[in-house]
């Protein structure tokens, strides 16, 4: 997930003549050429890579007396030329969708698919790991080589090595099942989104609504309407609301227009759950073939098999952790939610409040109570501004210098751009794409940071990592640049440390480099962190300037922003263990098999979790992505709250050395580095906060950043 090696050998990858001058999946040497793959290369490319890598996984398999060099090398050389053929696709496959592109996933996927379990449940290459496992070599390995070898042990138990027969081949077809469930179940996602359209046409509906939503709603009109139909202006209207969070977000804080935030409210909570596009049998089939999977492996639930991966030792100690979380946050959020319903019926508002009501009336009091407007806040963050003073603050911190790349990398849309990362000395060490903006027709919606090119250090080959740091921002309108929101500025600085974190490991081994090999709970914990920095006073200077005068932010709206950071954080904290407790009693107690709907566990947790007024009807899981659209947070979305803990603590080092010291900053930066971005996957989370902190985390911080101080 960042740059391009500098050399590859045969070792990565040894194209034929044909497929080198045809496919560019396959032939590429250095940076992946995304303005020139289609969909009718996917095909092509998943045989040829076939060709490639069996042979040499055959050869592997039948060596005698294993040894790291004979065995574990070319391995993962093996599964960096999967990476560099199928990662590609993956990620076009999220950023830029279309019918022929799923078309040719359709028939990649099952081809992967059975490569990758080819790998993982390949009794030879058991065999060889065990027997370096118990050699004598054993003791002669470093930390991260055998990080990897007790990895490949584990993976290879939980991809079902124990399984003979039957009970084999109905384990791989429900992996296979669940990997097309899930695809049908992100296209869903975005096939809603796309064909949800709230059309108004009287302005006075759009009362209160941000002048960008208009040009926005009225490109989005314009895009969608028929011949016969007439051509919007931002001022004039039609408009075309939809739920695409650049238009759904401000409208539903903003709008005066009742009606309008409840219609467009309902559409989101009903979203992928009504006609072609309903996900509602989609999810209980996910259940129950992660049920049936891990029953088949020897566990009670699937939460059970998913927290051998991870941080947490069982189910009872995530359930105990939210639990203690939603104490700590139940009285803050139940005042919260008074303080709004008072300040609304202070505003003439009589109604009972409504879910459609809460942001529009917790912005109302917002704004009064810190005289603090959304809208006007955008004006200092135009994304260039922004990425500058990121970009100096990890200067600072870090030591390392970022700045766009001198030449015009390949890319998939024009929005995008290429970066290098260089280190203390001016060499390159990583890069990074940046997919900022919203593409409501072609792009998944959310933010991520995914791997384009692992650290892979391996003999004559050095590669460094590139990594793929996607949002979807608010983008420039005609002459005005793009200016972010201060959550869409949080969301960037959150994907950043996930970037860094992957660009800036010093581990040789791709399995363990970066991110890789990370316990899925521990994974969010620099990507937090960095997000703290967005309440850091000298930070703000860097990162704003107005878009018009370009002065810097005014002293006193930094003081309302820290003021501001922990409003309504009860209500914040209670939303996010609300996804998170739901995704744990899914994953275990639920039985998919029951007359019990997950939409009524969905509901429980909301009476349990939320002040809020929960609506039965509400589908949200039909569009739960992050458990349903792929495996990394199927029960295991606590991992928010469980490395928000490891992240505050760690935040909490520079606060006591002093956030206005730039030298002491420097310095525990420069220690951060060295354990939580520089050490990837090669130790144990705790191992690696122990050596930064020099003891265990505690949960005090996480509590007293929200304003939950124990008493």
């Amino acid at each position: 997930m960042i740059e391009a090696p500098e050399q590859l050998t045969a070792e990565i990858q040894k194209p034929s003549i044909h497929s080198e001058i045809l496919n560019p999946l396959v032939a590429y040497k250095d940076l992946v050429p995304f303005d020139t793959i289609r969909p009718k290369h996917f095909v092509p490319a998943i045989e040829t890579l076939l060709q490639n890598v069996e042979p040499k996984l055959s050869s592997i398999e039948h060596r005698q007396h294993p040894t790291w060099d004979s065995i574990m090398a070319p391995l993962e050389a093996i599964e960096e030329e999967i990476h560099r053929v199928v990662g590609p696709m993956i990620h076009l496959k999220m950023v830029m969708d279309s019918y022929e592109l799923r078309q040719a996933w359709s028939q990649v996927e099952p081809l992967w698919t059975d490569l990758m379990l080819r790998i993982k449940q390949s009794k030879p290459l058991y065999k060889a790991y065990k027997q370096i496992r118990e050699g004598e070599e054993w003791n002669d390995l470093v930390p991260a080589q055998k990080r990897i070898l007790e990895g490949r042990l584990m993976q290879a138990e939980l991809s079902g090595i124990g399984l003979e027969g039957e009970k084999k081949k109905r384990f791989n077809e429900l992996i296979s099942h669940l990997n097309e469930l899930q695809s049908k179940y992100n296209a869903n996602v975005l096939d809603a989104i796309k064909n949800f359209s709230l059309i108004v046409r009287d302005k006075k509906l759009m009362d209160g609504v941000p002048e960008n939503v208009f040009q926005l709603a009225s490109n989005a009109y314009n895009y969608s309407r028929l011949e016969t139909d007439p051509i919007s202006s931002p001022e004039e209207g039609p408009w075309k609301l939809s739920l695409n969070p650049p238009v759904y977000l401000p409208v539903m804080r903003h709008c005066i227009n009742r009606d309008v935030r409840e219609k467009l409210y309902r559409g989101q909570i009903l979203k992928a759950s009504i006609g072609s596009y309903d996900n509602s049998e989609n999810i209980v089939d996910q259940l129950s073939i992660r049920k049936e999977m891990a029953r088949i492996l020897g566990f009670n639930s699937y939460a059970d098999l998913s927290l051998t991966k991870k941080m947490a030792p069982d189910v009872k100690t995530v359930k105990t952790f939210l639990h203690e979380l939603r104490d700590a946050s139940w009285d803050a959020g139940k005042k919260d939610l008074e303080e709004i319903e008072q300040f609304a019926q202070e505003a003439g508002f009589t109604e009972p409040l409504m879910p459609w009501d809460c942001s529009f009336w917790g912005e109302r009091l917002k704004e009064e109570k810190f005289n603090l407007s959304e809208d006007e806040l955008k004006d200092y963050f135009p994304l260039p501004k922004v990425l500058n003073g990121l970009f100096d603050l990890c200067h600072t911190l870090f030591g390392i210098t970022i700045q766009p790349a001198h030449f015009k990398a390949p890319v998939w849309h024009m929005d995008v751009s290429y970066y290098t990362i260089c280190d203390e000395e001016g060499e390159q060490i990583a890069a990074f794409y940046l997919d900022p903006y919203s593409r409501p027709q072609t792009k998944r919606g959310g933010a991520w940071m995914d791997s384009c090119r692992n650290r892979y250090i391996s003999g004559e080959v050095k590669q460094n990592p590139i990594a793929y740091i996607v949002c979807n921002a608010t983008p420039p309108i005609e002459e005005t640049p793009a200016l972010f929101s201060f959550r869409e500025v949080e969301t960037l600085f959150h994907e950043f440390g996930h970037a860094l974190q992957h660009m800036l490991t010093e581990v040789d081994y791709a399995s363990v480099s970066g991110i890789n090999g990370v316990e899925w709970d521990a994974v969010e914990m620099v990507s937090q962190f960095m997000e703290n920095w967005c309440y850091h006073p000298a930070t703000l200077k860097k990162i704003t300037s107005h878009y018009i005068t370009k002065e810097p932010l005014p002293d006193e709206y930094i003081e309302k922003i820290l003021e501001a950071r922990t409003y309504q954080a009860g209500l914040g904290m209670l939303a996010q263990l609300k996804y998170g407790m739901t995704d744990l009693v899914l994953h275990d107690q639920f039985d998919p098999y029951s007359e019990t709907s997950p939409f009524k566990i969905w509901y429980d947790m909301c009476e349990f979790t939320s002040h809020i007024p929960c609506l039965e009807e509400d589908r949200f899981l039909c569009s739960f992505h992050h458990i349903f659209g792929d495996e990394d947070y199927a029960a295991g979305y606590y991992s928010y709250k469980w490395a928000e803990v490891l992240s505050a603590d760690a935040f909490s080092a520079f606060e006591e050395a002093g956030l206005e010291n730039e030298s002491a900053i420097r310095h525990v930066g420069k220690k951060f580095k060295e354990t939580f971005l520089q050490l990837g996957g090669s130790l144990h989370p705790m191992e690696v906060f122990r050596h930064f902190r020099g003891r265990d985390p505690r949960i005090e911080p996480l509590l007293e950043h929200n304003g939950f101080a124990r008493k």
